[in-house]
């Protein structure tokens, strides 16, 4: 997966990136189709707001998230879309088991 990491009024520090790609790799253990994501950190005042933006096959994924650490902030971002990549996965899914054995009871 390619990460774009930008940032706004803060600085991207190795460290922040290091965290970034290291939270993103729980993503790629629900779905592995993630084609590219942009990622923007900003500061505003003493919030700290984290945001990213998703394309998986067929969809495109956004969650932002605000707190009062940067750190916590990813955190939470990294949750919103693990909630929905695990939502759009089971969109992708077909439900139907096999549509003649319904049949063969009747």
């Amino acid at each position: 997966m390619q990460i774009e990491l930008t940032g706004h009024h803060v600085e991207i520090t190795p460290a922040l990136r290091n965290f970034v790609n290291d939270k993103f790799k729980r993503l790629e253990r629900h779905f592995d189709h993630v084609i590219n994501s942009h990622v923007v950190l900003k500061v505003e005042k003493l919030r700290h707001h984290a945001e990213a933006s998703l394309l998986v096959s067929r969809n495109r994924i956004f969650a932002d998230a605000t707190a009062e650490n940067m750190y916590v902030a990813i955190d939470d971002l990294i949750d919103k879309l693990d909630r929905q990549i695990v939502k759009h996965k089971e969109k992708l899914k077909d439900h139907h088991n096999s549509e003649g054995a319904h049949r063969n009871l009747v």
